[in-house]
């Protein structure tokens, strides 16, 4: 089967309401190539007016985080019957952001997969090390670590696992082709382990600096099947390019 490539646009704590829905709206005028799926993934005060914009289209929503309960007294959450609701398909689950800032857990990382599956949300499981963690040897022992505690007693392969390094996210830094690939290869690995055959048919995303400039060279990897997008998903001409850059 040809490869179809996933883009996701992670637009973090960016743009106002309004600007939001003028970004949308450039990003879908610009279109969808064929072999391409694309997500926006807008803060939570902006997913009711991208919804608006993108209903009817190609390009699917997504939430940059939730809190895995349906409902319940967690002031300033997001729940996941609430995503679901405004429209959203996907949800970022675990990025190295909420890890380090907001000190997640595995567990409570785990927690938040189950949930998202459970509102037929896919969870798009961010999962990295951090330079220190690379140079001492144990980039794929964390790595491993990261997703068989996510991944722990579910048996539902419907999810997207993005591979940020750390120490390549908002640097300039970007793993080489090849460092990316051997990363990816040996997380393709572990979801055929877990899942058997449709552990081959998972996503497995790169997300770290991804530009228009090494997009095409970072998605001609065997295994690197698209890319979790940050700084560049928010200029619709650098998003519209990478999304391009899949059908070379």
């Amino acid at each position: 089967m040809e490869k179809k490539y996933l883009i996701i646009g992670n637009w973090k704590m960016y743009k106002t309401p309004s600007q939001a829905v003028d970004l949308a709206a450039e990003i879908l005028k610009a279109g969808c190539p064929e072999n391409a799926a694309l997500v926006i993934c807008p803060p939570f005060t902006h997913l009711w007016g991208v919804a608006a914009v993108l209903k009817n289209s190609a390009i699917a929503l997504g939430a940059q985080n939730m809190y895995p309960a349906a409902e319940g007294a967690f002031t300033g959450e997001i729940s996941p019957a609430m995503l679901k609701d405004l429209g959203a398909s996907y949800v970022i689950i675990g990025h190295s952001e909420r890890r380090s800032i907001f000190r997640e857990s595995d567990e409570l990382i785990h927690q938040k997969v189950k949930a998202a599956q459970e509102f037929q949300l896919t969870p798009i499981l961010c999962v990295g090390e951090t330079l220190a963690e690379r140079e001492s040897g144990r980039d794929r022992e964390v790595v491993a670590e990261q997703i068989n505690t996510a991944l722990d007693g579910i048996d539902d392969a419907h999810l997207v696992i993005a591979y940020e390094p750390v120490w390549a996210i908002g640097t300039g830094r970007t793993a080489t082709p090849e460092v990316a690939q051997e990363m990816h290869a040996f997380i393709r690995d572990l979801l055929k382990k877990r899942f058997r055959e449709e552990g081959s048919q998972i996503h497995i995303l790169y997300g770290g600096s991804v530009k228009p400039g090494n997009a095409a060279e970072l998605f001609a990897q065997r295994d690197i099947a698209g890319g979790l997008i940050g700084g560049a998903s928010l200029v619709a001409e650098d998003f519209a390019a990478i999304a391009r850059a899949a059908e070379k």
